[in-house]
């Protein structure tokens, strides 16, 4: 009978700090017995639990105990075949899921506003990407549903596709009928791939939109440090189905994450699962009624944004504000000066992000806000924002293939230069980590007028010196 009330790994790690061991492995701070006073104090209750692969703790990548039964509570309650601990974020698990699937030269079928992880793992691969440009939503005012008839035309024009790559939902918690393209994808004897980073907490019903899992996706891979109580850079990932080649998953799991994985970020997992399992009614009614709070809170200032409503498609713990008289970066930073941080801006938009439990005093709130309110009034209104929305092609491939970028020489150019090059490097806004542009596009008026359009609002670039100029392929 499973109990999904225990948490067998994180209970190891505590049963191990009772018996007050002597430490003669590592790691060199003996549970917490050597380190910098400094940082001690913060630092003791975890060390504590902090071990390695002693006998009675069992071996991440050889799992036989207490890890092994970790990861079976979470498959169980995941209804999946089989779920891996990840220690490396979902990154990893985007380059396993990518890697066990492509050598060089395969086509893959990928969404375009895919994580910057999934286009590392496409060029590690060797891969040759096809992608799906997202469809532009009025109702959101960004791109990011993908279509059926898009994945129908991909699949006709690539049928030596080896997979189809998705991200469900998007950064600000919006969804897609995923049943139906599954089911598309599966007619034609392929699998399906889901960087669902930001859905672990989909697995607790309704009003939260459906799981990639249950819409029959075969690999899907979560963050559970994003939505779920678990510790950053701690993830999960799941097989479903026969069209999985698990050994070579495994292989790479082995591979790309590190062979001393963090006891901590394991034992969150476990207990970020518990947590969820034990989720109920009336945990959900708290929550929801915090975030309606919060909802009404923030769209009383309606002179500076509107909050944008809720379909079926889209995260209840998840807020988005559409601004009206300065960009999104200004009004984050005002935000940010009262200490409220927000998850992200773009240029119209903020995301803010909620947990599972009510974490926010209105009272509090209210009286910050009433500063921004004072701070924002003050402010250069600009009367309107004119967004550069880049549009994106229904169907896209690089321009070069990324061996021949290996073998091509790059350099450095000013940008009133670099229009009609290939980019031998992504640009990416971060967060949200999707590239405006990618390695092996070719660059054109609209890249450069969207990239200087956002440094003048204040965007932060995952580039060196972007401002200053873009390395291309000169060579091409």
């Amino acid at each position: 009978m499973i109990n999904q009330n225990e948490t067998p790994l994180y209970d190891a790690l505590v049963n191990n700090k009772t018996k007050h061991p002597i430490s003669f492995h590592v790691p060199g701070h003996k549970y917490g017995q050597v380190f910098s006073e400094r940082g001690k104090e913060d630092y003791s209750s975890l060390l504590s639990i902090d071990a390695t692969e002693i006998t009675g703790l069992d071996d991440l990548h050889a799992p036989d105990g207490v890890i092994e039964k970790a990861q079976k509570l979470a498959a169980h309650y995941f209804n999946s075949d089989f779920t891996y601990f990840l220690i490396n974020g979902t990154t990893v698990g985007n380059l396993s899921m990518i890697l066990s699937f492509c050598v060089p030269g395969d086509e893959i079928i990928v969404q375009r506003n895919s994580h910057k992880s999934v286009l590392n793992g496409l060029e590690l691969a060797g891969a040759k990407p096809v992608f799906l440009g997202p469809v532009f939503e009025e109702d959101t005012q960004r791109h990011s549903k993908i279509t059926l008839h898009s994945v129908q035309r991909a699949l006709k024009e690539h049928p030596e596709a080896k997979a189809v790559f998705l991200t469900y939902p998007d950064y600000f918690g919006r969804t897609y009928a995923l049943g139906e393209i599954i089911a598309e994808v599966h007619a034609h004897g392929l699998p399906v791939c889901i960087d669902e980073a930001h859905g672990v907490h989909f697995q607790l019903g309704e009003p939260f939109p459906s799981p990639a899992l249950k819409e029959g996706a075969d690999l899907v891979v979560q963050s559970a440090h994003k939505m779920a109580p678990a510790m950053t850079m701690s993830s999960f990932l799941h097989v479903q189905g026969e069209r999985i080649d698990q050994m070579r998953l495994e292989h790479y799991l082995q591979v790309l994450q590190s062979s001393s994985p963090s006891y901590p970020l394991m034992a969150s997992l476990d207990l970020a699962r518990s947590f969820l399992a034990q989720w109920n009614h009336l945990n959900k009614q708290q929550a929801l009624t915090s975030i309606q709070e919060v909802r009404q809170v923030f769209a009383s200032y309606e002179e500076h944004w509107s909050v944008l409503p809720l379909s079926p498609y889209d995260d209840p713990l998840k807020m988005t504000l559409q601004t009206k008289r300065n960009s999104g970066y200004e009004v984050m930073r005002v935000l940010e000066k009262m200490d409220i941080h927000p998850e992200l801006a773009t240029s119209d938009q903020i995301l803010l992000i909620f947990g599972l439990a009510p974490s926010v005093e209105i009272h509090e709130l209210n009286q910050r806000l009433n500063k921004v309110d004072s701070q924002l009034k003050k402010s250069n209104n600009r009367a309107t924002i004119n967004v550069d929305q880049l549009s994106f092609p229904e169907i896209q491939i690089l321009e070069m293939a990324y061996s021949e970028m290996q073998r091509t020489p790059a350099e450095r150019v000013n940008w009133s230069e670099a229009d009609d090059y290939v980019a031998a490097e992504a640009v990416i806004p971060y967060p949200p980590g999707i590239p405006l542009l990618m390695k092996g596009e070719r660059i054109t008026d609209d890249h450069r007028n969207r990239v200087f359009s956002l440094i003048k609002q204040g965007a932060r670039f995952q580039n060196v010196a972007i401002e200053k100029g873009i390395r291309v392929f000169k060579g091409e």
